[in-house]
């Protein structure tokens, strides 16, 4: 049996390469020069399902360091915004502009289009399978 951990590190490294070339290539955002991390940042707050640094850290398993780079960089392109909270001064909340609100359906759509690139050998049942078997995995850990 192969080395499950290899092929997951690997297709992941396929699929960030391919969104990577396809955010590059694409004409209404190669100006921004947006990577698929950052896109995948920008996903995560225009979902709704991170709303802090630390929310983004855990969401996405980057240390501190390295969030705090990139929330940088996606905030000097003006794609993102820090607030400090009202209630708890301590606490610095991030939101999408006008501009990073704009840019996500399109960054969206490139990354369902990847992501259905690689997925089609599988049936749409399979694909929903290994969306299951790979959720389970997730909520094990």
């Amino acid at each position: 049996m192969r080395n499950m951990g290899y092929m997951l590190t690997r297709l992941r490294a396929e699929m960030l390469a391919a969104t990577d070339g396809e955010l590059a290539a694409d004409q209404r955002l190669a100006h921004l020069r947006v990577s698929s991390t950052q896109s995948a940042i920008i996903a995560l707050l225009a979902l709704g399902r991170a709303t802090s640094a630390s929310d983004l850290c855990r969401a996405m398993s980057y240390d501190t360091g390295a969030m705090a780079r990139m929330i940088g960089r996606l905030e000097s392109k003006g794609l993102i915004r820090r607030n400090r909270c009202h209630h708890d001064r301590r606490r610095i909340t991030l939101e999408l502009t006008e501009e990073g609100k704009a840019m996500f359906p399109k960054m969206h759509e490139i990354s369902m289009r990847v992501t259905n690139r690689f997925l089609r050998t599988f049936t749409d049942a399979e694909a929903r399978q290994l969306e299951m078997f790979l959720g389970r995995a997730l909520e094990s850990v």
